[in-house]
Formats: C-alpha cells, sequence, structure tokens
C-alpha cells in the first residue's frame, strides 16, 4: 500500500511538473499603449490580388474597430523589413505590430540563417520601443514548414505572439487565391480572422 502512495504521489508530481511546463507562456509589452496596429509586410500583408480595402488590414479594422494602418510593399524580403521598420513601425508607435515576411526570402533565395536573423531583429527592436509583436507563419502543411518551426521558435524565445500557418487551406484552395501565390478577398478575410483570432486576447486592456 504504502508502495502505492508513493507512486501514485509521483505521478502527481510528474503531472503537476507537465502543467507548468505548457502553462500559457509571457508575451512581452501587453501594457503596450496606443490604439493602432501596423501589419508590416510584403504583398500577402498590402493585399496583392484584391481591390482596395479587401486586403487584410483592412478586414482586421473592422474585426478590432481599431486604427489598423497596412504597411505592406509587395516584393519585399526581409532585408527590406530590417531597412524600413524604423519609419514605417518604430516611428509610429503602434500598440501592436504584425510582422508578416519570408515569402520573397523563399522566392528570392534570401540565405535562411539571414531570414530567421532579420526577423528575431525586427521582433526586438519593436519590443525595446515598448511595442506588442505578433509573428505571422505564411507556411501551410508541408509548404515551408521548417520556417514554421523556427518562426515559432524565436516567437516563443523573444515573448512575441505567433500566428501559425495563417494561410492554411487559402493557398491551396483556388475559390480563395487571386493567383498561384496570394489571396483574393475572400482568401484575406479568412485570413484577417485567424489574426484576429490569434491576437483578440492580448488586445484586452
Amino acid at each position: 500500500m504504502r508502495i502505492t502512495k508513493v507512486l501514485v504521489i509521483g505521478l502527481l508530481g510528474y503531472w503537476a511538473i507537465g502543467l507548468v511546463g505548457c502553462s500559457k507562456r509571457e508575451i512581452k509589452n501587453l501594457d503596450a499603449k496606443g490604439d493602432t496596429i501596423i501589419c508590416f509586410g510584403d504583398s500577402i500583408t498590402c493585399g496583392y490580388g484584391a481591390e482596395a480595402g479587401e486586403d487584410y488590414p483592412a478586414e482586421l479594422a473592422k474585426l478590432t474597430k481599431m486604427r489598423v494602418v497596412n504597411s505592406g510593399i509587395n516584393g519585399d524580403t526581409s532585408r527590406q523589413g530590417i531597412a524600413r521598420i524604423g519609419q514605417d513601425v518604430l516611428a509610429q508607435q503602434p500598440r501592436l505590430v504584425i510582422i508578416e515576411f519570408c515569402g520573397n526570402d523563399f522566392l528570392k533565395k534570401v540565405p535562411y540563417d539571414e531570414t530567421l536573423k532579420n526577423l528575431r531583429l525586427m521582433v526586438q527592436r519593436a519590443q525595446e520601443e515598448g511595442i506588442l509583436v505578433a509573428v505571422v507563419d505564411i507556411s501551410a502543411g508541408m509548404f515551408m514548414r521548417e520556417y514554421r518551426r523556427d518562426f515559432r521558435k524565436i516567437a516563443n524565445e523573444e515573448g512575441a505572439i505567433f500566428i501559425s500557418q495563417a494561410l492554411k487551406g487559402i493557398i491551396t484552395n483556388p475559390s480563395m487565391k487571386g493567383d498561384f501565390l496570394h489571396p483574393n478577398a475572400a482568401g484575406y478575410k479568412l485570413l484577417a480572422q485567424r489574426v484576429y483570432t490569434a491576437v483578440k486576447p492580448y488586445l484586452k486592456k
């Protein structure tokens, strides 16, 4: 009987440790000020393939009832993101920046390690200014899954919100796409809903 009790206590201890290990990680700058969200990225952010007002930042503004700035530029890599984050994000002092880069890094063969370094630096620079940060992963299933793995790791280590597989079921669905790589209005609307679901808990005062 005593051995059984010891075994049960031991198992409960391991279970408790497991719960602690799975607890919600700390997100930095939850007390960020301001009422603006900046969507910072490339063609996926700027809304390539859809009409004006059908991009995901425009849809996100409707969902959050907040001012949302579209700072996406078609063709940008993480290199351009590093170059313009000061002017387009930090100088604006938003409450939240949603960072979406890597598609063009992949297509233009930017070295993988450089992409990761640039993403981490963008996250850190925004956080140093007291800004809440979210990282968007545009992988889907097996496609670009290595980016998903390492972007998640960076977000976890730096205390950023991670939005996983934001384009899943979009880039493989012709009814959701404007071309081979970009969503259409319906796709961007679904993307906005996924982003909103991920960031909503952290926007509550």
